[in-house]
């Protein structure tokens, strides 16, 4: 893949990864609830899911969601309902106190951000439109496809790290209960939101 194209690709899926979406708003939550530390493996979860996307997008399984569109209705209804349980997770976590002897509240586990991936009908479109665009045909349909692999990471990466910071960043600057308990709640119902992006 030529540089010009690979860079070409890398704006695409930069815009894809950085504006806000399911995944940014809750690396913001982790990061504000939990620290930029715990919230890695949320994180890495959320780039493994966007990485199997785009293989199964690729190797033609995403193809399918073209062809069946009862398919996209599916995956959008269960998508909307695992961002709203994740929406209801975000506004009710519980404030983290520095008591001895309580034990802190988890963060969202890596297969929980995995598991995201194949329920949000933005990841699909990524990938579809991903491969749509930057795959090339033939013999370098696997090394295109690698180069889109490499891409999708990159950007999840920064993006990631980005979104998370913030958070972290939030979390510093909520001293009492009241401030932590209103950031949450705001914080999920912008994931609730996410759920009208899809439907749009």
């Amino acid at each position: 893949m030529e540089i010009g194209f690979f860079l070409s690709m890398l704006g695409f899926l930069w815009v894809a990864a950085i504006t806000p979406g399911p995944n940014n708003m809750l690396l913001t939550t982790s990061g504000a609830n939990f620290g930029f530390v715990r919230s890695l493996l949320l994180m890495i979860g959320i780039m493994l899911g966007m990485q199997s996307i785009m293989l199964l997008v690729a190797f033609g399984v995403g193809s399918l969601i073209l062809v069946y569109p009862l398919l996209h209705t599916i995956l959008k209804v269960l998508g909307s309902l695992y961002l709203l349980w994740l929406a209801w997770k975000v506004a009710t976590s519980a404030y983290e106190t520095l008591e001895v002897g309580v034990a802190p509240p988890k963060p969202l586990r890596l297969y929980q951000g995995w598991l995201l991936q194949f329920l949000n009908p933005k990841a699909w479109l990524m990938g579809l439109g991903a491969v749509a665009s930057f795959s090339l045909p033939g013999a370098a349909y696997n090394q295109s496809i690698a180069a889109i692999a490499l891409g999708i990471f990159l950007v999840n990466l920064v993006a990631g790290v980005i979104w998370l910071g913030f958070g972290t960043v939030i979390g510093r600057l909520l001293h009492s209960r009241r401030s932590w308990y209103t950031f949450n709640i705001s914080m999920g119902l912008l994931t609730a939101a996410c759920v009208l992006l899809i439907w749009r």
